[in-house]
């Protein structure tokens, strides 16, 4: 593995002790930067960027306004999801020469929705030693923040874009018994909110907004209660997560009138399949049962139509 300056020599239990008058070894660097706050940064990751030969990141503009914040002269260069089949080989080459690379996203650790895995991959396959200077994340921190449990949770990044598929995501996801977490547009926000009250249910959940900035914001209450406000107040502004809280047990089996008073609720905005899975989630019956019924109902609303 490669050594970062504050992770060099074996103390007396055969772990790393301090040495931060080491050079780094060669190898590629996976560095978390700040989500918002730019005072957000561990001092490994500073010295880490400042003795690499590369930094490879999103936006060299982004990520320059954070190294000038912390007096750091090392060259950039753009790797993104539009340039990353062109730009790896290149890296990869210089890895293999004996080179240091930074890798970075715009915010918050690398790999998490950015196309760094890709150049991780080829890193491995080609032998090269890959190190992680952990650090900030905004699914962590909105996890911790939404009052949701933690103790087992899901990272699904963003959900499709159009209506029907993303329902037919969201219905996947209706038996995972974990808290969820989603990464959301703010002007698909209430529409998305609204998709996810529909299939998943009446659920706890959580909007973090601009997390470790001056606006920060987390709003929770259900699904339903979220879509709802967000509908009326607009889209609003800076980056989102969305945490859903896991499924409810319910001890009382529904009644057939309550189970098809659901089902005509979802089949609102949901095909039978996506309302059959949804209600699966919700109350643990067959959905083979429940598909049936919601295919009956689906049938009946056409004829009356």
């Amino acid at each position: 593995m490669p050594r970062s300056a504050e992770n060099q020599a074996e103390g007396r239990d055969g772990g790393p002790r301090s040495k931060p008058d080491s050079r780094l070894d060669a190898g590629l660097y996976l560095v978390a930067t700040p989500i918002g706050n730019l005072g957000d940064i561990t001092l490994r990751a500073i010295e880490t960027l400042q003795q690499v030969d590369l930094i490879a990141c999103e936006d060299t503009r982004t990520t320059g306004v954070l190294l000038a914040r912390h007096g750091i002269s090392t060259r950039t260069t753009p790797y993104h999801e539009h340039n990353a089949e062109r730009a790896r080989p290149g890296l990869i080459e210089k890895l293999k020469a004996g080179g240091r690379i930074a890798l970075v996203s715009d915010a918050g650790t690398p790999l998490v929705s950015d196309p760094g895995y890709k150049l991780v991959l080829d890193a491995i396959e080609a032998g090269i030693a890959v190190s992680t200077c952990p650090g900030p994340s905004a699914v962590l921190a909105a996890l911790t923040l939404s009052g949701l449990p933690s103790d087992r949770f899901l990272f699904i990044g963003f959900l499709p874009n159009r209506g029907a598929a993303r329902r037919t995501t969201l219905a996947e996801l209706t038996a995972i018994k974990a808290t969820l977490i989603v990464l959301e547009a703010p002007h698909r926000l209430a529409e998305s909110l609204a998709d996810m009250a529909r299939v998943l249910g009446p659920r706890m959940a959580a909007v973090a907004r601009e997390l470790t900035k001056r606006y920060e914001e987390v709003r929770r209450g259900s699904l339903t209660d979220l879509a709802a406000y967000y509908a009326e107040a607009g889209a609003p502004r800076g980056e989102l997560v969305v945490v859903i809280g896991p499924p409810g047990k319910s001890s009382a089996t529904p009644t057939d009138e309550t189970i098809d008073a659901r089902l005509g609720t979802l089949l609102k905005s949901s095909s039978v399949r996506e309302a059959a899975a949804a209600l699966a989630a919700e109350t643990g019956l067959p959905r083979r049962t429940l598909y049936a019924r919601a295919l009956k109902l689906s049938r009946g609303a056409d004829d009356e139509g």
